[in-house]
């Protein structure tokens, strides 16, 4: 039989290791999260505004139509991406909430 003395200490050994590689951030060769998601917001924002941009083009009479509607598509789409990703993540939120603790 083990003692109890024994067993409290393997016991608080093995937390103390798991918090601390739970502290320690991992190491990755690629890039980082917050990095990925402030390109994609870069991009979707970089996209809108050309819509934008060509629509204002197309009103004036200085772009072709065919441009004008394939940019407004991509804003369109573009936007579409952007609400899905958004609905996931609050999905995934609430999801933890729900978690026991």
């Amino acid at each position: 039989m083990v003692p109890f003395s024994n067993a409290a200490a393997a016991y608080a050994n093995a937390a103390g290791q798991g918090l601390r590689s739970a502290t320690k951030p991992a190491e990755t060769d690629g890039p980082a999260f917050g990095d990925v998601l402030k390109e994609a917001a870069e991009s979707a924002i970089d996209t809108m505004h050309r819509g934008e941009a060509m629509t204002a083009k197309g009103v004036l009479g200085k772009a072709d139509l065919s441009d004008v509607v394939n940019a407004v598509t991509n804003a369109e789409m573009t936007l579409q991406a952007v609400v899905n990703v958004r609905d996931r993540v609050i999905s995934a939120y609430q999801e933890i909430l729900r978690m026991p603790m």
